[in-house]
């Protein structure tokens, strides 16, 4: 008797809106790139996924451009759950690109394990009480030397704030933004990842940092006759003073901040 064959599993998840734009994920691309480019040449198996990439596969075909920056042997695989944004996608498919049906399972097939999962604006809908669950679970499919990078942005991009993590948990914070566009460092506030924007109030490690970001740009107001980027800079540089931020100017001068996630983990 022949074997049978697996049973049709249904993919982990809800769809998402579907928005996408191009452009819209190149400040976290660009972050990807620098902070794991070192970890995805050293890898066997450089993939990395799309989650949720959604209605076009525009930050799929980014993603890899960018990625291929820093790692020749790149290759991305877009992960959807709504089958015919899969079938929408399959004619961009080409070397180094290909599109999947799935969700937070993440079905690489032959064993694969990841050595990147970009899910960016997939979180957004789901309730915080879920988080954590999710985060465990994408991190398991991580290869050893893997990371996630979780969050959301405005609809072109100006704006964003994600979480980076690895196969053991959650490890960094960043914010990053435009700096034409900011008025205030809390206007990043509206896109901070499910686990933190409910988490902006009195007395909770977000809201204290973005009211000692508020006071820091103010008090180096006299730099943006200078430039934006100067007064960012200098901003981020008196907040370095009380809260642990992991990167430096380098970093700083492209409208960026990132720290330690325990700096900002959620009470209780």
């Amino acid at each position: 008797m022949p074997p049978r064959s697996a049973p049709h599993r249904r993919p982990v998840g809800s769809a998402t809106r579907g928005t996408t734009n191009p452009n819209r994920l190149r400040r976290m691309d660009r972050w990807i790139a620098d902070a794991h480019g070192a970890a995805l040449r050293r890898s066997a198996d450089p993939v990395a996924v799309d989650l949720g990439y959604g209605a076009a596969p525009w930050t799929a075909v980014e993603l890899l451009d960018r990625l291929r920056t820093v790692c020749g042997a790149a290759e991305v695989v877009g992960v959807e759950i709504d089958p015919a944004r899969v079938a929408a996608a399959k004619p961009y498919e080409r070397e180094g690109l290909s599109f999947a049906h799935g969700g937070f399972e993440v079905p690489l097939g032959a064993g694969r394990r990841p050595a990147l999962i970009r899910a960016a604006n997939v979180l957004r809908q789901y309730d915080e009480d879920e988080v954590a669950a999710v985060w465990a679970r994408l991190c398991a499919r991580l290869a050893p030397d893997g990371l996630l990078v979780e969050g959301t942005c405005d609809e072109i991009g100006r704006r964003h704030v994600w979480v980076a993590l690895g196969p053991e948990g959650p490890r960094t914070v960043t914010f990053a933004t435009r700096l034409g566009s900011l008025a205030t460092p809390s206007d990043l506030a509206e896109r901070l990842p499910k686990a933190l924007i409910h988490r902006n109030v009195p007395g909770e490690p977000v809201h204290a940092f973005l009211r000692d970001f508020d006071r820091a740009w103010a008090a180096a107001a006299p730099y943006a006759a200078l430039s934006s980027r100067q007064r960012w800079i200098r901003a981020v540089s008196a907040l370095s003073a009380d809260w642990p931020l992991t990167d430096g100017p380098r970093r700083w001068r492209q409208g960026e901040v990132t720290l330690r996630w325990e700096a900002l983990a959620p009470h209780g």
